[in-house]
């Protein structure tokens, strides 16, 4: 079923915030697979010996997921009218918020002091946290690719 009317689907279009998400999004994912590596490398032992660098990428990973966050708000805002858990996009915006809980859980954990290894862990919970929640975003968004083709078709 398609997530936008054909309204909606002309302020998508047309908005400043599609295009912002769509920068967002793959320096996102590059901000993941960096962390990731740099998680593994330290587990690995290998060109990694600080336990800074984990920090330094769940705080660059958090601070994007926020700031995607934050954008795709003014994009609800702007085509469905709503800043955040449109109906159109609710599971996408639940995601997001675990994702965001499980990268910042990950602080408190530290300022706590909690060990490394549990540290790690977290890390790892909101890295894939973040993945569930892009291919969730990916999915809807081939799924409404194919809504958008057939929609073409109807019309002519």
């Amino acid at each position: 079923m398609p997530r936008y009317t054909p309204e909606q689907l002309e302020r998508r279009n047309a908005s400043v915030w599609t295009k912002v998400q769509g920068i967002l999004a793959p320096i996102q994912f590059v901000m993941f697979l960096a962390g990731l590596t740099v998680t593994w490398l330290y587990q690995s032992h290998i060109w990694i010996d600080n336990f800074y660098w984990i920090t330094f990428f769940v705080t660059l990973k958090t601070l994007m997921l926020v700031l995607i966050f934050v954008t795709g708000g003014f994009f609800e805002q702007e085509v469905f009218g709503q800043f955040a858990f449109a109906p159109e996009f609710f599971w996408e915006d639940f995601g997001s918020a675990i994702a965001m809980i499980v990268h910042i859980s990950y602080f408190i954990l530290f300022f706590i002091g909690l060990d490394e290894n549990t540290l790690i862990w977290t890390a790892l919970l909101a890295y894939l946290s973040y993945l569930v929640n892009a291919a969730q975003f990916v999915i809807r968004l081939l799924l409404e690719k194919h809504n958008e083709r057939k929609l073409k078709q109807q019309r002519g």
